[in-house]
């Protein structure tokens, strides 16, 4: 099963293609609960300039309730299956399948 910490494990191109996909609002509130490492992964794959915002609206950014907060990272989730199925990213699930040939 595919979760929000899993996104880590989408490539860094690929990553790029989902950020595209993703409302600024909708990843800002997903990112108010997220861990470190899933932090500083989104923000390696956006321009210097979009990660620079992004950090400062998170700073400045009150309260949520957690369930927008789960509802906004299941939307990134959803979005990351979707070009999965589609083909146009890779989710590094550590299995056999993803081994290179």
């Amino acid at each position: 099963m595919f979760v929000f910490e899993d996104i880590i494990k989408i490539d860094d191109r690929g990553m790029q293609t989902l950020l595209k996909e993703v409302a600024n609002e909708k990843l800002l509130l997903a990112l108010k609960t997220a861990n470190d490492d899933i932090k500083e992964k989104i923000f390696r794959n956006l321009s210097q300039r979009a990660a620079n915002l992004l950090k400062e609206d998170l700073e400045t950014m009150g309260p949520a309730r957690l369930s927008d907060v789960e509802a906004a990272q299941q939307e990134i989730v959803n979005a990351a299956r979707r070009l999965e199925t589609e083909g146009k990213i890779l989710i590094s699930r550590g299995g056999a399948e993803d081994a290179l040939v």
